[in-house]
């Protein structure tokens, strides 16, 4: 016998989530609108093929969408163009976040070099001859 909850998944879901993708729904309000945590919304696009085409759809369309009412915001006075970048930075990261990268590396790309220092008072370095260290 199979361990765990039975899972609440409705093949009628495929079709609510596109349609709130549609209106620029987020994974979390369309998990909190079938009374589900968002991480089973994930699962279910594990498991069933079709809810995993279904979400996928949802979620570029939710993504048209904001990009939509920040194209039409552009043209009305008051709008916040920061701000609207930073909510689709944060909402779309793949496509929209902020990356920063820092690479270090040494001479003509090779690794860098290291160097450690240690100061020691004379007393402890008196110490360290007697013992050996």
């Amino acid at each position: 016998m199979p361990a765990g909850r039975p899972t609440s998944y409705d093949p009628a879901y495929c079709e609510q989530v596109v349609e709130w993708g549609q209106s620029g729904k987020s994974a979390t309000w369309m998990a909190a609108q079938l009374g589900v945590h968002r991480d089973t919304l994930y699962e279910w696009a594990k498991v069933h093929d079709e809810f995993s085409d279904a979400f996928m759809r949802a979620r570029h369309l939710a993504q048209a969408w904001w990009e939509d009412q920040g194209q039409s915001g552009l043209f009305i006075p008051g709008f916040n163009g920061s701000v609207w970048a930073k909510n689709m930075g944060a909402r779309f990261k793949d496509e929209w976040g902020d990356s920063n990268k820092v690479e270090l590396t040494g001479a003509n790309g090779g690794p860098l070099k290291t160097e450690s220092t240690v100061t020691l008072s004379a007393e402890e370095a008196y110490k360290r001859m007697l013992n050996g260290v």
